[in-house]
């Protein structure tokens, strides 16, 4: 492990609705075969074991708003790691969100697969499992924007007891890597709970594909909660976009946390 160090969390927006739990971090790899990936890990500073949640980018890299989301969930008490999901197209990759960068992070994305991302998102358990104090019985995740759609697909790996998935464009649609769309994978959802956060104005994601989202859970009998917020556009949770909602974000926050809380804390006491 490199880059450790304790950490307390400054002013932010939801800092009311958020623990003040002090917490520790470091740059860590996982070894996936002869891939090294690279991430963010943030876990509580004191001692015992907890719930781990592996926390999936948008197409803009582990950057800023995805390690203060990462530290976010650990002040709630829980270890949480973010994996580069572009370890193979772009080690190191971080960015903003201005058009140059939407471009570039789709390329990325365009790149990715489904079976590889689920390969490096099973190493990424298996690390926390074996290298943190997390329990194995009580693993989540939550995923952002191109993160959410695959936020999705790893609700159907066992591992996975609580998924959070926010605004994930093309779930009804594609899969990484071409094939069937991901939404034909809701059968394999058999041990957890997902919920889903979509914006009413979101111009990637008409209201038609979130109606089949929720058609196919039903069909399924995946436990699920769709949350749909009006006014909020694509990319409402994260507060370094122009897009920012407070509203929403608050309100999602709140969700997520009672997700985590009743699936992994009070499952695994």
């Amino acid at each position: 492990m490199s880059s450790s160090g304790l950490y307390r969390a400054p002013f932010h927006p939801l800092n009311l609705i958020m623990a003040n739990r002090e917490i520790k971090t470091n740059s860590v790899k996982i070894a996936n075969g002869s891939l090294e990936i690279e991430a963010y890990l943030a876990m509580p500073a004191d001692t015992g074991s907890f719930p781990g949640v592996v926390v999936l980018q948008e197409i803009f890299g582990v950057n800023d708003h995805i390690r203060d989301v990462t530290r976010r969930i650990a002040q709630e008490g829980y270890v949480a790691i973010a994996p580069a999901l572009y370890q193979r197209q772009a080690p190191k990759f971080e960015t903003g969100y201005t058009a140059q960068d939407i471009t570039i992070g789709k390329k990325y994305k365009d790149q990715t697969t489904a079976e590889e991302l689920k390969s490096d998102i099973q190493a990424t358990i298996n690390y926390l499992i074996s290298n943190t104090p997390a329990k194995a019985n009580a693993i989540g995740c939550i995923g952002f924007c191109f993160g959410g759609h695959v936020a999705y697909l790893a609700a159907t790996m066992p591992e996975i007891h609580a998924t959070a998935s926010f605004y994930g464009a093309g779930i009804t649609t594609m899969t990484p890597g071409g094939g069937a769309p991901t939404l034909t994978q809701t059968k394999q959802i058999k041990g957890g709970t997902i919920y889903l956060f979509f914006g009413m104005e979101d111009a990637s994601i008409p209201v038609e594909q979130i109606d089949q989202i929720e058609e196919a859970l039903d069909k399924n009998q995946v436990l699920h909660r769709i949350f749909r917020y009006k006014g909020a556009a694509h990319g409402f949770f994260c507060d370094q976009r122009a897009s920012y909602n407070e509203a929403a974000a608050a309100d999602a926050w709140v969700q997520v946390k009672q997700l985590f809380k009743q699936e992994l804390t009070l499952a695994s006491a």
